[in-house]
């Protein structure tokens, strides 16, 4: 009896050191969290409602305009049932939080096709995996393939047939290849058949129909390249393109256009009169311009100087009712009224700069929603007056940090293009978190941000290429405190994301790098260099770029691109004072 017991006994104490082996076993091969670790921890929001973030696209009903749906460059898909008093998030769970356009079904409004992706090539852009449909009116979204486009520019649905579907996949920005080129479905999705090929290096960014007709088609390409030490903004892939037999075959359309090497463009079938297409092109060698074409596309006639950023903008859209009248979005929109000879600022009342998206009431054309780096904005009057949508949260942050005030700590970020900015974790009051207790503490678009963990009223902020501040939360006083170059030095070279830190081992003490090393330790009054080169002084021109080696006058070679050789990170140990550590975008990690 005594040995049965004892076998029992130790049946009973091994089985949990079995079982715990096996329970170990499994938490190494899954890691140390799962989603069981956060389930517990719900996020609130604190805002601020004061700002918004960049708009990529909009799908309107064209039956109630009071209902559409909102893409967000980096915030899914938001729609609205009452223009826009509320939002609701309708795509955030489907591995793709960047959306670069939307298609409403002209026959069935409750099917709506997004393309992943932002369709521009800004050096701080999201990625997608291809191509969504809804045929619930958002409740659900299914993957349609294409998911290595990348960058989606633009999708069509044929008005006679919703399975006929066109996408213009522009591919991904960073290297060659993928889902690059234009492709048809004529089964609503489930098959696709690329129509239009360029090359591993060249997309297609546009595609759109004549009203009359959808057999005839026309699409743009667009040959770009981004690396983090270059950007190539166009070249001789980029062209213009017709069909007449629904997307079977291609022609290129290109008399009266620059012979040049061209980079991105817009294009629009005027709705008046579809015969007349408008085309916005920048090119290389100064060539840049906008074109009309009277005859579909047979010749195109330049009607100004005019262009904007292909990178960045160059969308176009016609005036439902006027011939002549075109909207061009960009930094500040302007508006034709002659077919493009002459522009006009468009009103930007109270509005943010820097636009993307338009949809223009076809049964009231002074009335219009207009989308930017700012969020959403509604006009009755032409764009005299707007209506901010001040409750879309998709602001973009870059960087993010906390203080150690009592009893609630603040929550400080820097933005794209929408400031930086501080405010509460939580008030003592009970309307909670208002815009009011939020403050700006520097312009511009916003990077690194620290404050100082004894006083947690000197707080620093950081916009583009290094320009840092030291404001004071009591005065509400910013003071300029980057370093400059002595007489005789040159511009030393900074990252559009400056790396600025503060040292754990003194308050007052700052750590900030372009191509050099700086420390303050008066918290930034003076700095001293305390390196020397810390880069490998690559010319970044010796390497090639889509196979070939790109001129100095090829389609906006390095604009909007930082210098190259510079520091992209930095930091103390915790443990053993001035042990930094620094790398930069050339590939060269150092040790202080």
């Amino acid at each position: 009896m005594k040995k049965l017991f004892l076998l029992f006994l130790i049946f009973f104490i091994s089985f949990p050191i079995i079982s715990q082996d096996d329970d170990t076993t499994t938490n190494k091969n899954k890691g140390p969290w799962s989603s069981s670790t956060f389930s517990g921890l719900k996020l609130r929001s604190l805002g601020p409602a004061f700002t918004s973030g960049r708009i990529a696209d909009f799908a309107v009903n064209p039956d109630d305009p009071t209902e559409y749906f909102v893409a967000a460059a980096s915030g899914h898909i938001w729609k609205t049932t009452n223009s826009g008093v509320t939002f609701k998030p309708v795509f955030d769970n489907y591995g793709a939080y960047s959306i670069g356009c939307l298609r409403m079904d002209p026959n069935n409004h409750n099917v709506i096709w997004a393309g992943t992706g932002e369709n521009n090539h800004q050096r701080a852009l999201g990625y997608g995996n291809g191509v969504y449909k809804t045929v619930d009116g958002g409740a659900s979204w299914k993957n349609m393939g294409l998911k290595e486009s990348r960058q989606i520019g633009m999708i069509q649905v044929d008005p006679r047939n919703s399975n006929i579907v066109f996408v213009a996949a522009e591919g991904s920005v960073w290297g060659p290849g993928g889902d690059r080129g234009l492709y048809k479905t004529i089964d609503g999705g489930k098959n696709w058949k690329k129509v239009l090929n360029i090359s591993e290096n060249t997309g297609v960014n546009n595609v759109v129909f004549d009203p009359r007709n959808p057999d005839i088609m026309y699409a743009t390409s667009e040959q770009r390249r981004r690396h983090v030490f270059t950007k190539i903004g166009g070249g001789p892939e980029s062209a213009v393109y017709k069909s007449e037999d629904g997307g079977n075959t291609w022609d290129k359309i290109m008399n009266g256009l620059p012979k040049v090497d061209l980079g991105g463009m817009g294009i629009a079938v005027s709705p008046v009169n579809p015969d007349i297409i408008y085309l916005i092109v920048e090119a290389a060698e100064g060539k840049s311009g906008f074109f009309r074409s009277t005859n579909r596309g047979a010749k195109w006639q330049k009607m100004s100087d005019y262009h904007s950023s292909g990178q960045y903008y160059n969308e176009i859209f016609c005036d439902p009712k006027n011939v002549d009248k075109v909207y061009s979005t960009q930094t500040r929109t302007r508006v034709t009224y002659d077919g493009g000879k002459t522009w006009k600022l468009l009103g930007n009342n109270k509005r943010h700069v820097d636009d993307h998206a338009m949809w223009i009431d076809p049964t009231n054309t002074n009335h219009f929603l207009i989308g930017g780096d700012g969020g959403v904005y509604e006009s009755f009057d032409g764009g005299k007056n707007y209506l901010f949508k001040s409750n879309l949260p998709i602001t973009q942050f870059y960087r993010v940090n906390t203080d150690n005030e009592y009893p609630f700590y603040n929550v400080y970020g820097g933005t794209q293009d929408n400031n930086s900015f501080g405010g509460p974790s939580q008030t003592l009051r009970r309307t909670g978190i208002v815009n009011s207790d939020w403050f700006v503490t520097n312009g511009g678009d916003g990077f690194w941000g620290a404050v100082d963990p004894v006083d947690p009223n000197i707080v620093y902020a950081e916009a583009q290429y290094g320009n840092m501040v030291r404001y004071d939360r009591k005065s509400s006083e910013a003071i300029d405190i980057r370093p400059e170059p002595l007489k005789g030095e040159l511009t030393y070279k900074w990252n559009w994301n400056t790396p600025l830190i503060i040292s754990p081992h003194s308050h007052t003490r700052l750590y900030t790098a372009a191509n050099f090393i700086f420390r303050s330790d008066d918290r930034g009054d003076n700095w001293t260099r305390i390196s020397n080169d810390i880069t490998s002084q690559i010319d970044r021109n010796t390497w090639k770029v889509m196979g070939k080696y790109w001129s100095v006058d090829a389609v906006r070679k390095d604009v909007s691109t930082s210098l190259f050789g510079m520091a992209v990170s930095l930091d103390e140990s915790p443990i053993k004072e001035n042990l930094l550590y620094v790398g930069t975008d050339d590939g060269v990690i150092q040790v202080s």
